[in-house]
């Protein structure tokens, strides 16, 4: 079988990881439109059930990925000058870059080949494909060429919020903070995913950002 997988993020590469597991003979590409070490973001988090997941599906993979992360089991709740922690969560951060990267070299080490720097084309220029796998993220540009058969339902929420990276230290808790401040509520949450970095994601309403008090 040969498939096509249209989009090199994390889904992408695990699927096409999962296909050439099942039979290392199916012909299999991912089509990727950045670089190999492009990304946008910083860390992201994973949970114990999901590390699970990739465990079964892949223990090779699975070990890298967990070889590379840092690990907390609590949740604190930072509010109005006190702190409320809670335990027995169980949550991995991993830089994004970094789980990119071993989910392409996974996926080249089982034969699969991998086009960076390469535009998703129309479905149509696929056909001689058995199967094409739209993995091309919220966005996609397959969901949108086939949004009859898809029939998507997107809820474009209001909240404005940047993703950011910090040197400061967020490796005890999987942390939340909410401040009030004279333009409304500003909210973060913070988690460690290496050793010397962390990410710290800023939110607020765009009724907030629209119409702030001058």
């Amino acid at each position: 079988m040969r498939a096509a997988v249209l989009g090199g993020g994390p889904g992408g590469l695990n699927f096409a990881i999962s296909l050439k597991l099942r039979d290392a003979s199916h012909d299999v590409l991912v089509v990727e439109r950045n670089k190999p070490d492009d990304t946008f973001g910083w860390g992201v988090v994973l949970s114990d059930e999901t590390l699970g997941n990739l465990h079964t599906n892949d223990l090779v993979s699975s070990k890298a990925i967990r070889d590379s992360f840092v690990y907390w089991d609590d949740i604190a709740v930072h509010y109005r000058g006190k702190v409320m922690r809670s335990g027995g969560h169980g949550f991995s951060g991993i830089g994004r870059k970094r789980l990119l990267n071993i989910l392409q070299d996974r996926a080249r080490s089982l034969g699969v080949e991998i086009k960076f720097e390469t535009e998703v084309a129309p479905v149509d220029s696929y056909k001689d494909f058995d199967i094409v796998v739209g993995a091309d993220g919220v966005n996609s540009r397959v969901r949108a060429a086939h949004a009859d058969a898809f029939k998507p339902d997107i809820d474009v929420r209001a909240c404005k919020y940047i993703w950011l990276g910090t040197h400061q230290k967020f490796d005890d808790a999987f942390t939340f903070i909410f401040e009030e401040t004279e333009h409304g509520w500003i909210w973060v949450h913070a988690y460690q995913f290496d050793a010397d970095t962390a990410t710290f994601i800023v939110e607020c309403s765009g009724r907030d950002m629209a119409a702030p008090r001058l």
